[in-house]
C-alpha cells in the first residue's frame, strides 16, 4: 500500500463480491465461482462504458495478486482475510469483519471516493454494510439468492436430510444476517418478482427500498447465427442428431438428476436425441466429483449410456457456440433465482425450456419466447423437450421470439442504466413494471 493508486476525475462505483475466484478471466465452474461472477464483471464493464470508474472488491487468497485489471476503468481489488486458503461462502462471514477493516484501510490510504457500493450475495452484503457505514456512502445490495427460499425448497425436496442443512449451509446465521441487511442497507435489488415478495413479506424489508432489476447478458457475444454458420459450429463441436444441452456448475440444486429422469421420456420418443451435460469446472472438488459420479451411475441405471454425453467444462470463448449448436437448452434447476444460462441460450436463438422453480419463467410467454416445466415432474419436463424437437414451427418461433425477448429486456446496458438511475433517484423512468413479467397470452413484445 505504499504506492498510491492513480487519481481519476470520473465518479467511482464499488462492486463487492467476496466469495469464490473473482478474476478478469475467472475459472467458471470452480468452487463458488459461477453466474454471480459473470454478473459482476459484465455489469462493471457496462458501468465503465457509462462513464464510471469501477472497483470490484473481493477476497485475496492463495497466490492471487492484489490488483487485477479487467478493462479500461474496471479493476479488481483483493483484500485478505481469514488466512491464505479458500473458504466456502457459507462460512466466510466469520472473517469478514477483518476484510472490512482491511478494505477501509486500503480506501483511506489511496484516498478513494465512491458514489455508492453495490454488494452481491449475503456475505458481501454483510461486509459492505460495515464498510459503507464507516465511509457514509450509499449501499445497494443484490442478493442473487435468498437463504429462506433455498432452505424451504431443500426441506421440501430432501426432508430426510433436513437436520443436516444448517450445519452444511449455515442457514440460521445466513437468514438472520439477510434480514438485518435488507432492513438496514439503502436499497435492495431483487432480480425477479418472487424475490421482491419474499424480501418484503418474509424478511420485513421496507417496500419502498426494494426494487427489481433483472440480470443481463452481453449482446455482443450472445446472438443468433444463420443456418450455414450453425451447421459449421455443430460440425466443429462434433454435435449431431437432436441435441439437448444443459450447462452449469456441478451442484445439486441445478437438477441434472431430474433432467436425466426427464430425458428418459424423450429417449423413447426421439430416437436420435442426445443429452449433452456440459457441467462442472476445469477442476472438480470432492463434492463435485461425487455429484458427477452419481449422475453417471444414474445414466447407466436408466440405460442411457449411449444417449448422454458428459462433455465437461466449456470455456467462456466457446460458450455461445455451444448454445447455438443445441436444438434445445434446458434449465432444470430445483431452485434458481434467475437463470442467466437460459437467457444466454435464448439470445443465441436456441429454443429453451425453463424450470418453474425460479423467477425467469414469469418473464416469458409460454409457447412464444420459451417453454417452462416442473423438473420434479419427469413427464412434464420430458414432453416439453419433445414438443420442441417434434414441431419445427414451434422451435422456429421460440428461436426467433426468444432472442427478441432477450434483447428487449436483458442486455447489460439496460441493467447498468437502471442501477445508476436508481442511485440518481430517477428509477421510475427505466425500471421494469410487473406487466413486463406477467404477460397476457395475446401480448406483443
Amino acid at each position: 500500500m505504499s504506492v498510491r493508486l492513480p487519481e481519476s476525475a470520473l465518479p467511482r462505483i464499488g462492486m463487492v463480491s467476496t466469495h469464490g475466484y473473482v478474476a478478469a478471466d475467472p475459472p467458471l465452474g470452480a468452487a463458488d465461482t459461477g453466474g454471480q461472477v459473470v454478473y459482476v464483471l459484465e455489469l462493471s464493464k457496462k458501468l465503465a462504458q457509462l462513464g464510471f470508474e469501477v472497483d470490484i472488491w473481493t477476497r485475496r487468497f492463495e497466490d492471487q495478486p492484489e490488483i487485477d485489471i479487467v478493462s479500461d476503468r474496471v479493476r479488481i481489488l483483493r483484500v485478505p482475510c481469514g488466512g491464505p486458503g479458500f473458504i466456502d461462502k457459507e462460512y466466510l462471514v466469520r472473517h469478514l469483519a477483518e476484510w472490512s477493516e482491511n478494505a477501509l484501510r486500503f480506501i483511506r490510504h489511496h484516498g478513494l471516493k465512491y458514489q455508492f457500493f453495490n454488494s452481491h450475495y449475503w456475505d458481501a452484503g454483510h461486509a459492505t454494510q460495515r464498510l459503507t457505514e464507516a465511509l457514509d456512502v450509499p449501499h445497494v445490495h443484490t442478493p442473487h439468492s435468498l437463504g429462506l427460499w433455498k432452505k424451504q425448497l431443500m426441506e421440501r425436496d430432501y426432508p430426510a436430510d433436513a437436520a443436516l442443512f444448517d450445519q452444511k449451509y449455515n442457514f440460521t446465521q445466513r437468514i438472520n444476517e439477510e434480514r438485518l441487511l435488507y432492513q438496514t442497507c439503502d436499497e435492495v435489488i431483487a432480480t425477479t418478482p418472487p424475490q421482491v415478495d419474499m424480501i418484503v413479506n418474509d424478511y420485513g424489508a421496507p417496500a419502498e427500498q426494494v426494487r427489481m432489476i433483472p440480470p443481463g447478458y452481453d449482446d455482443n457475444r450472445f446472438f443468433p447465427v444463420g443456418a450455414a454458420s450453425r451447421s459449421a459450429v455443430r460440425q466443429r463441436l462434433g454435435i449431431a442428431g437432436n441435441a439437448i444441452l444443459a450447462l452449469g456448475r456441478l451442484a445439486r440444486n441445478k437438477g441434472y438428476d431430474l433432467l436425466l429422469d426427464a430425458f428418459a421420456v424423450v429417449a423413447t420418443r426421439i430416437p436420435d436425441a442426445i443429452l449433452h451435460l456440459a457441467v462442472g469446472g476445469d477442476t472438480l472438488n470432492d463434492s463435485e466429483q461425487k455429484i458427477l459420479a452419481d449422475l453417471k451411475a444414474q445414466t447407466a441405471a436408466l440405460g442411457l449410456g449411449a444417449r448422454v454425453k458428459f462433455s465437461g467444462f466449456v470455456a467462456d470463448a466457446d460458450l455461445a457456440d455451444h448454445y447455438r449448436a443445441a436444438d434445445v437448452f434446458v434449465l432444470s434447476s430445483r431452485y434458481e433465482p434467475f437463470g442467466m444460462t437460459a437467457i444466454e441460450a435464448m439470445a443465441c436463438g436456441t429454443p429453451t425450456v425453463v424450470t418453474t422453480h425460479g423467477g425467469l419463467y414469469r418473464a416469458i410467454t409460454f409457447g412464444r419466447h420459451a417453454l417452462y416445466a416442473d423438473p420434479f415432474d419427469r413427464e412434464d419436463l420430458g414432453i416439453a423437450m419433445v414438443k420442441v424437437l417434434k414441431h419445427p414451427r414451434l422451435a422456429a418461433r421460440l428461436a426467433r421470439m426468444g432472442a427478441h425477448k432477450a434483447r428487449s429486456l436483458f442486455t447489460w446496458t439496460g441493467i447498468a442504466q437502471q442501477l445508476t438511475s436508481l442511485i440518481e433517484e430517477r428509477a421510475s423512468a427505466l425500471a421494469f413494471t410487473d406487466t413486463e413479467w406477467d404477460e397476457p397470452w395475446n401480448d406483443g413484445d
